[in-house]
């Protein structure tokens, strides 16, 4: 077994062109994360660290990513958390491991969704209702008003995938409309997007307005939707009363400990360093660093359900911890664990969708495809969730073999045509290894 993995992982490095829940005992894990060695949870350490350091200094010689870091916990111990690289490819700083990450659409399961998980639990929010039961707009929306929470969160409601709102606020010689965009702030204009962009407050209102002027597929088959997320902010405020802010940083963030995880960084004053992303040529003109990456949660005030969460290794797998634990984490329970099991289950497998609710899942028959072809893991278990970042993030939980793994790179520097993070398949080779690792551990 382990002769065959280091020849596949050769391949890949050679053709760098190509291309029901498991019950736990909860109170076994329901401690902090501790850090450990492999092999006290029965890996082979050498063949996880020959074979890591080997696809990242793949991934970073093939420009992949200017840098990255990997976190791994298994059993409730972090028994590999390493840098790679530098912040950009000219070398200059290093990547460390406390540095904070734009995660992109990883914000989808760890700020939006944390919140309509308890939302849920609490009674607040019923799968099976309508989504304009709560979202009032939609009551009169004849293609929306019957949708219900749970054919949206699983993407199975036939919504429009994506709006670019950037057109709105940009003339055909792509200047900024002074209508929607100024440089300083004022009692109009509070949202910042970046260094001298503040939004007009009212742009929400447009965001929403289109959203439910947008168009809905009559075929109800898989069709992945962010839409939905850029009203995810306001919705938790109408059904709690509480800026969603902070309703994540005191229900979920402050009480795991999760000191720099949170939306606009830049205005925290943190001692880590910001990983930049990419040299912006359509809004902002300059390196995006310290704000938002995502134009669509940019022009919300950096504050989104879709994207705009920033956070470091750290913070995450204490999150991906708490929900493989299905809602305890340290000994303190945050989400109902009948809530998070559902959530984390495949919601529509009859009509080839593999999502649960707003968790990504293994492809269909993930089990029986070559690494190659596999999205995560082949070896992860179909009881496995968690969600990619359009920077290059990635993070996923198995309960089943009770593993965390977090991927932070910033594979949008210097641009987003560089794609060879997915061509070369590096994030699932990766998560291989620790699967891998076991297996030759028992050799």
């Amino acid at each position: 077994m382990k002769t065959t993995f280091i020849i596949l992982i050769g391949l890949l490095a050679t053709n760098a062109y190509a291309q029901g829940v498991s019950e736990v005992n909860l109170t076994a894990f329901s401690e902090e994360l501790t850090y450990g060695r492999p092999v006290e949870v029965d890996l082979d350490s050498a063949f996880i660290y020959t074979q890591v350091d080997s696809i990242m200094s793949l991934g970073i010689r093939e420009e992949a990513f200017p840098g990255a870091q990997l976190l791994v916990a298994k059993k409730g111990k972090i028994i590999f958390h390493k840098a790679y690289g530098h912040h950009t490819y000219d070398s200059i700083q290093r990547v460390a491991l406390n540095d904070i990450y734009d995660l992109a659409s990883v914000t989808k399961i760890t700020a939006a969704l944390p919140a309509l998980m308890k939302l849920h639990g609490e009674g607040k929010l019923c799968l099976d209702e309508p989504f304009s039961s709560y979202w009032d707009p939609w009551k009169k929306v004849a293609d929306k008003k019957q949708l219900t929470v749970r054919e949206i969160l699983s993407h199975q409601a036939g919504l429009t995938p994506y709006i670019v709102f950037l057109n709105e606020i940009t003339k055909k010689n792509g200047r900024l409309k002074k209508r929607w965009v100024r440089p300083k702030a004022n009692s109009k204009y509070n949202n910042q997007a970046y260094e001298e962009l503040f939004i007009k407050d009212r742009f929400k209102r447009k965001v929403y307005r289109e959203i439910s002027r947008s168009a809905v597929d009559d075929e109800k088959k898989y069709r992945y939707s962010g839409l939905t997320f850029l009203l995810y902010p306001q919705l938790v405020k109408n059904l709690t009363g509480t800026n969603y802010a902070t309703y994540l940083r005191t229900q979920f963030y402050d009480p795991l400990g999760n000191t720099t995880m949170g939306f606009n960084p830049k205005t925290k004053n943190f001692s880590n360093a910001i990983v930049p992303t990419e040299i912006d040529t359509l809004f902002r003109f300059s390196l995006t660093k310290d704000w938002v990456h995502d134009e669509n949660a940019a022009l919300m005030g950096g504050i989104s359900g879709n994207a705009g969460l920033f956070a470091t290794a750290k913070d995450l797998a204490r999150l991906m911890q708490m929900y493989m634990n299905y809602g305890i984490y340290g000994g303190r329970r945050y989400l109902k664990e009948e809530t998070v099991k559902e959530f984390i289950k495949v919601q529509f497998p009859e009509n080839e969708n593999r999502r649960g609710l707003g968790f990504d899942k293994p492809l269909l028959g993930n089990d029986t495809l070559k690494l190659e072809a596999a999205y995560p893991a082949p070896k992860a278990s179909a009881e496995s969730f968690g969600h990619s970042g359009f920077t290059g993030t990635f993070v996923w939980a198995d309960p089943k073999d009770q593993l965390v793994f977090i991927f932070l790179s910033n594979r949008v520097y210097p641009y987003r045509s560089h794609r060879k993070l997915y061509s070369l398949n590096i994030r699932t080779a990766l998560h291989s290894v620790f699967y891998e690792a076991a297996a030759t551990h028992s050799d």
